[in-house]
């Protein structure tokens, strides 16, 4: 047999192979989502955030005093949820590559005509075909699951963005639960020295005869509850520590501080203009790229009733007259059974199913957002009364009452009412300024970009509004 006759019939294959091929341009992959302004602005990072995870460098924890840009680094470094999500975007660039990949040729070699009686029984008599088979892909069946696998990979990139921005926001939240709680250990403890200066004060005064021994009970009761309050809000400091180390694989906090200015806040944007911002979160966003998806899926589904052709090519060899001659040969399935008709009614359904995901995604970011910005408006108001009002009122009565107490015009119960509402309304202020900065967190989750677009388009309104007023006053 002449091996020129297989090359030859493997070159007359090439270009029917390449007839099934695709032009990557007209595939290119959809984007995948932005980076959150919230990491632009606050985190610097080296390098994208969907970097390759087996490259990334570990970033050290500082050891004395951290800040919320230092935490956020951490986790977008750190977090395993994080990594783990790189690892499935670089596995589905793998599936895109591997869509690429055309049907392996298949060789095959048949031997007839030998092993029967007589002339047929030795292999002096025997044919011998040697073939080359190619799957030709029809219906444009590779181009569409190459499309298919970049849009996975395009929603994994989407999927990565929505972890991202959980883990941002969950880093700011507990950042902010450290600051809290770092107030209300500094509170407490200077509510303890207090307490402990007011019972010196009263034991004094017990042993010069001037009060009553049961004020040195009570004002001792009060010390004991100082104590106790004291050490609540030192192990609620350790725990809220231990919180936030953990968001970027920590099993212990490695920080001693964290710093930031918990009293700094913004006016709230209006809620209309929050909410059209809504389509800028990733869980909303998604869905214009799940239904691209679908849609892709489908069309996959619809090319598979295509039958597919396969061609042969080869070499037949006479081994009687030692001869050779051609064979060439074309296969087609004939759709009589099976015409895919379930995969493209499950495809056609998972696109009914993604439209109605879409729908809740709207609903449920709508409702979210009402929810957290209830929240922001109701912990901005009592923050703006708290400053303003009870503050500076507790803190005048409870130095009245302590200067009274010194020169004996009030009594203990006085002084102990005044010191009790002051600690109160510092508590709460820690609490409700808390309050605003995670509810603030929430916000700029729902809405993918922060107050600063908000701001900055009702601020231009009001200018706008302004100047046009200004012109009408001149006019």
């Amino acid at each position: 047999m002449h091996s020129r006759y297989f090359w030859l019939f493997y070159l007359l294959l090439c270009p029917l192979i390449g007839c099934a091929s695709i032009n990557d341009s007209s595939v290119q992959p959809n984007p995948i989502a932005p980076a959150s302004l919230l990491e632009q602005n606050i985190v610097e990072t080296r390098g994208s955030g969907l970097q390759d995870p087996g490259r990334i460098e570990s970033c050290p924890d500082p050891t004395r005093v951290i800040t919320l840009r230092d935490a956020l680094s951490l986790a977008l470094l750190n977090n395993p949820e994080l990594m783990g999500a790189s690892w499935e975007i670089r596995a589905l660039e793998a599936r895109a590559l591997q869509a690429r990949a055309l049907p392996n040729p298949e060789l095959g070699v048949v031997v007839e005509e030998f092993g029967g009686n007589e002339v047929r029984k030795s292999f002096n008599t025997a044919q011998t075909t040697l073939q080359l088979s190619q799957l030709i892909e029809l219906g444009s069946k590779r181009a569409k699951r190459v499309r298919l696998a970049q849009l996975d990979k395009s929603l994994a990139a989407w999927d990565y963005e929505i972890k991202r921005l959980d883990v941002l926001t969950g880093v700011s939240k507990s950042f902010v639960e450290v600051l809290a709680a770092q107030e209300q250990e500094a509170l407490t403890l200077e509510l303890l020295r207090l307490a402990e200066q007011v019972f010196n004060s009263v034991s004094e005064r017990v042993k010069a005869g001037k009060i009553s021994p049961l004020e040195e009970t009570k004002s001792g009761v009060v010390l004991s509850n100082a104590k106790i309050e004291y050490e609540k809000a030192r192990n609620n400091l350790q725990a809220s520590r231990y919180r936030l180390a953990a968001i970027w694989g920590r099993q212990y906090p490695e920080f001693e501080k964290a710093a930031g200015i918990l009293d700094d806040i913004k006016p709230i944007p209006s809620i209309d203009d929050l909410r059209n911002l809504i389509s800028r979160n990733p869980d909303v966003a998604r869905y214009v790229h799940e239904l691209e998806q679908r849609a892709a899926a489908l069309e996959v589904q619809k090319a598979r009733r295509i039958p597919d052709l396969t061609i042969s090519g080869g070499v037949q060899h006479f081994s009687e007259n030692d001869e050779d001659a051609l064979v060439v040969g074309a296969t087609i399935p004939i759709p009589l059974f099976d015409q895919n008709r379930g995969g493209i009614l499950e495809a056609r359904h998972k696109l009914s199913k993604a439209r109605e995901e879409y729908r809740f995604a709207q609903v449920k970011a709508g409702s979210g957002l009402s929810d957290a910005y209830h929240s922001l408006s109701s912990a901005y108001s009592e923050v703006l009364s708290l400053k303003k009002d009870v503050l500076p009122g507790a803190e005048q009565s409870f130095r009245a009452s302590q200067e009274g107490f010194r020169e004996g015009k009030f009594d203990f119960l006085e002084l102990l009412d005044a010191q009790r509402t002051l600690f109160s309304a510092r508590i709460r202020y820690i609490e409700f300024l808390a309050n605003y900065h995670k509810a603030a967190a929430e916000v700029e989750r729902l809405t993918g970009d922060g107050f600063d677009a908000a701001l900055t388009k009702a601020n231009g309104t009001e200018n706008r509004a302004s100047g046009a007023s200004q012109r009408n006053e001149i006019e």
